[in-house]
């Protein structure tokens, strides 16, 4: 489909209503100039850290960081930040630049090398979209400079997987042969150069073969096929000063031609053709294989028809306090909501929109039952066991609210009964049809952690993923645990196939003045995150493609006109 059909298309779906939905995705490059030098034997080890500032609020959230870069105080990082650009909001940024000093996630761990604000709106509208900034934050230090990039993606789902091998490459080192790698740049409009993939370095031949790679054609052209695309060949040295081999251009379309004669490329080191007159080559670079896939994304399933099956289980143990007292966090007064309602109705409301029949199973925990006082970790909210089913979210909320006046709050805290309950219907559908998100609220004192950590296990590798709100002041170590950000979670020797657990504390979200609207947004933002990509981790790792869009709906009695 050409271009010109495709705006004619989009043109006429124009709908006003939903034109300030975010205009464009754009992808932000850094860069540093003149960085502290924080290590005494070596150079800074830099690591760029990206935040963004909450709808209404001032509080900065950490929103991604790139990879580390060894030994080196003008880092190029190769990872990019993709944002959603909104023309009419202010949307403020933050760099922190570290030195990484060890393998931990925790930043306090790692120098601090200064930082850059800038708003995103102050690096589109830049000269070229490039904005170069001194980075601040240590009293009496040059901290260096920041230059951040920006580029407006087009919507080019493809991804490529290409295979490369070199040959007689020039030899760098003294005492062994080189230690090759490839850094490819894709030209931008300015005909300035953007760093878009870094091979792995094959360690000690001329003959390197290195690993298929997967990167996505936007990343590598923007969606030209014809632009160019420079590939610099080094030698990895322990101590960042890498060797320059040589370098060769060529472009998405000769690339796509696959493995021939048009895709061996001679390596060229520009000052060493001008030295030597004899000068062929510093050796040539094979294109082994080239295969196009098309990413599909999370709403490809949803269009094709996917149903997401929401279950949400309440926490009535006795560590939330008597419902009756405005201590306890089931307390309900007639002026606003509890923790507990907040975050169901947070989250809930957004998932309800992704299921046809908006019949939500309800189930409660850790409570003693009417009439006989029996205690249940897998209860249903509306009282009835067949059928624990409630319409919509408010009729979950009402179920809530009803059986707190009916049940007893007694313990422990079991997790397990309830998961186990959602994946034995998970279990029955894996055909990529549904989905189950299963909604766990807790004060997070829980009692069978190595039964629920079993649970997990199992359920990872059923379609399903597992949020858990812990509301209260309690430390939520254990919750933490499950979440397998850190470290994958694992039970008797087995870890989970993936990670479908996320765990966020509720008082984290609260909004300061009091506006509950603002808090519940917060938390349904950060919640649902992951879900998208524990969704697609499923379906790829079972090869379910999407079903087709079913046709546009014709009401009857207007036959479809065939188009000649």
């Amino acid at each position: 489909m050409d271009n010109g059909f495709m705006n004619m298309a989009s043109i006429g779906e124009f709908d006003p209503l939903h034109a300030s939905i975010p205009a464009t995705k754009v992808e932000l490059t850094v860069s540093c100039r003149n960085l502290l030098d924080r290590d005494t034997f070596s150079k800074s080890d830099p690591i760029c850290v990206l935040y963004t500032q909450g709808v209404g609020n001032k509080e900065w959230r950490e929103y991604g960081r790139t990879e580390a870069i060894d030994n080196t105080l003008n880092p190029d990082f190769v990872k990019k930040f993709m944002l959603d650009y909104f023309f009419e909001e202010r949307q403020n940024l933050r760099f922190d630049l570290y030195d990484v000093d060890s393998k931990s996630s925790n930043l306090s761990k790692h120098d601090f090398l200064g930082q850059g604000f800038c708003t995103l709106g102050e690096v589109v509208g830049s000269q070229g979209s490039r904005l170069e900034k001194p980075l601040v934050g240590i009293p009496g230090k040059k901290c260096g400079t920041i230059i951040v990039k920006a580029d407006e993606l087009n919507n080019c789902r493809e991804v490529v997987m290409m295979q490369f091998c070199g040959s007689k490459l020039d030899k760098k080192d003294f005492f062994g042969k080189s230690d090759p790698f490839l850094v490819f740049y894709r030209s931008n409009e300015d005909g300035t150069f953007t760093i878009c993939h870094k091979t792995e370095v094959v360690k000690n031949t001329l003959n390197p073969v290195w690993q298929a790679f997967r990167i996505p054609v936007r990343a590598l052209c923007n969606g030209d096929f014809d632009r160019t695309i420079k590939i610099e060949v080094y030698d990895w040295d322990r101590d960042g000063s890498h060797d320059f081999i040589g370098e060769f251009t060529t472009s998405y379309r000769e690339l796509s031609r696959g493995q021939s004669q048009f895709n061996v490329y001679e390596v060229i080191n520009l000052k060493k053709k001008g030295k030597k007159k004899k000068y062929i080559n510093s050796g040539t670079v094979t294109l082994l294989s080239f295969a196009v896939e098309t990413e599909v994304t999370f709403l490809d399933y949803i269009t094709g028809g996917t149903q997401i099956n929401f279950t949400v289980a309440i926490d009535f143990t006795a560590s939330n306090g008597n419902p009756a007292q405005p201590t306890s966090l089931h307390y309900m007064s007639p002026y606003q909501m509890n923790a507990y309602a907040m975050a169901l109705k947070a989250v809930g409301e957004i998932i309800q929109d992704y299921d046809s029949d908006k019949m939500f199973p309800a189930l409660g925990f850790g409570a003693k039952l009417p009439p006989d006082g029996r205690v249940s970790h897998e209860f249903a909210l509306n009282g009835n066991p067949l059928n624990p089913y409630c319409y919509r979210i408010d009729g979950v909320m009402e179920a809530y609210y009803q059986s707190l006046k009916s049940v007893h709050l007694y313990g422990p805290t079991n997790f397990s009964p309830v998961i186990n309950h959602v994946a034995r219907y998970a279990a029955s559908v894996k055909d990529g049809s549904q989905y189950f998100i299963l909604l766990i609220i807790t004060d997070g004192v829980i009692s069978d952690m190595a039964q629920t950590k079993e649970s997990i296990v199992n359920a990872s590798t059923l379609p399903m993923s597992i949020i858990i709100v812990g509301v209260g002041p309690a430390e939520f170590d254990a919750m933490i645990e499950l979440d397998g950000d850190e470290i994958r979670i694992s039970s008797r020797g087995r870890y989970a196939e993936r990670d479908i657990v996320q765990f966020v504390p509720f008082r984290d979200y609260i909004d300061r003045t009091g506006n509950h609207i603002l808090s519940m947004a917060r938390l349904a933002k950060d919640v649902l995150a992951e879900i998208p990509d524990q969704f697609l981790s499923y379906m790829k790792a079972r090869a379910i493609k999407p079903s087709p869009a079913p046709p546009p709906y014709t009401p009857p009695g207007h036959p479809l006109q065939t188009q000649i």
